[in-house]
């Protein structure tokens, strides 16, 4: 699949990689494709973010602190953080009590494992799921490779923590859709 992969989606996925590689991570997952796509300069997911207003290092780095917080929530996304709050759990106190005992981040489940027995990272099955929807959405709209707009629309379209912070600074799947492939807007060069 990876040869349907622009230059942009390349530098994406490696990108991913290396903030695996600082964060100690056991395996690349769909918070390390969205940072690594935050990273980004003068490409169609760089264009669609800039265009709804996610160009500005402090919402960037808004983006980087709600996965962050997420990761020590054990990946729970603030909904359902919030749905737990509404059966009674709280799971800041949770998460706070656990790392009194076991330091901050033990909830993440990382244990600082860097790459698997072959020696190349692995990829979680939410980063998997965005790389396969990522190609469904580029075929959808009949585009010859998978760009890191295509990356950007996946992260927007699928559950989890990355579409949620994205959706709570304006990007949407609707929204980047608009951006990208609307009539008498604004199109990204490509």
């Amino acid at each position: 699949m990876f040869e349907r992969f622009t230059k942009d989606a390349r530098a994406v996925v490696q990108g991913a990689v290396e903030h695996r590689e600082r964060s100690g991570s056991r395996s690349v997952d769909s918070d390390h494709l969205l940072l690594a796509l935050l990273d980004r300069r003068g490409s169609r997911a760089s264009f669609a973010l800039t265009a709804l207003g996610l160009a500005p290092e402090e919402r960037k780095e808004s983006v980087r602190q709600a996965l962050g917080d997420a990761r020590r929530r054990a990946g729970l996304s603030q909904s359902e953080a919030d749905a737990l709050a509404g059966l009674g759990i709280d799971v800041s106190e949770i998460v706070a009590r656990v790392e009194e005992v076991h330091g901050v981040g033990a909830m993440s489940g990382e244990r600082h494992s860097k790459e698997s027995r072959s020696g190349r990272p692995t990829f979680s099955r939410g980063a998997k799921n965005v790389l396969e929807k990522s190609l469904r959405i580029a075929v959808a709209h009949r585009d010859r490779h998978i760009g890191d707009e295509h990356l950007l629309l996946a992260l927007t379209i699928l559950p989890g923590v990355p579409g949620e912070a994205l959706a709570d600074h304006g990007v949407t799947h609707e929204a980047v859709t608009r951006v990208l492939y609307g009539g008498g807007e604004a199109r990204a060069a490509g």
